[in-house]
């Protein structure tokens, strides 16, 4: 990105209301503009190859493709593009996906204007900016600062306990699906947020879990 010319961005969000206020707000600087917005991770993806922008804004919770499979998306087919994680959520199960998809920076929407503005600066000469919230986590991650036991009863909701004992249980997603009357993508939350919230790696490590911890029993 040259000094002279405007730092280019893409927003990605699916409430049409968000991205236009995003708009407005950002193009009020000169030395930052839009040059795309899109209303989810697919459309977020044609126009990171079609402009490769400096910055793209993405917004974690969308239809379809999540914000997590959209940032790695965006960072194959765009490498120089960076992108900021732009979001209302920042428990465990939202920010480490989202870094380890390649997010430079992680900012919430309860953030004050001035404040986007300037982490789409500093994202543009590759500084990292993270929401106070999630730079804690973070660093209590990389210290090990984990809890000292972690209950699943009080970690899990009850419809995660419940696709947990499946998983244990040797049940495939469809399969979990078609017991518990939700859709697949819905399955894949619930594992993904059952392996985050109990710092666990796959699915296997998740069933040795369960029945370990007797959340699952042997008739």
């Amino acid at each position: 990105m040259s000094d002279s010319l405007p730092i280019t961005i893409i927003l990605v969000d699916d409430h049409a209301v968000v991205r236009q206020g995003l708009r407005a707000f950002l193009e009020s600087h000169p030395d930052l503009t839009v040059v795309g917005e899109a209303g989810d991770g697919r459309a977020a993806r044609h126009l990171a190859e079609e402009f490769a922008p400096d910055i793209a804004l993405v917004d974690l919770i969308m239809p379809g493709q999540d914000g997590v499979e959209t940032t790695r998306q965006i960072r194959q087919v765009s490498p120089p593009t960076q992108v900021i994680v732009f979001s209302s959520f920042h428990s465990d199960e939202h920010i480490f996906p989202a870094m380890r998809a390649g997010a430079l920076s992680y900012l919430l929407k309860e953030a004050q204007p001035a404040e986007l503005a300037d982490a789409v600066r500093k994202a543009a000469r590759g500084e990292t900016i993270l929401h106070p919230k999630v730079a804690a986590r973070i660093v209590q991650e990389l210290q090990g600062n984990k809890p000292a036991t972690i209950n699943p009863f009080t970690e899990l909701s009850d419809r995660e306990i419940e696709a947990l004992r499946l998983i244990a249980n040797g049940l495939s997603n469809q399969e979990i699906a078609d017991k518990m009357f939700i859709s697949d993508r819905t399955v894949k939350s619930h594992v993904s947020n059952i392996l985050s919230k109990l710092h666990l790696s796959d699915r296997t490590q998740a069933a040795v879990y369960a029945w370990s911890e007797g959340i699952v029993r042997k008739e």
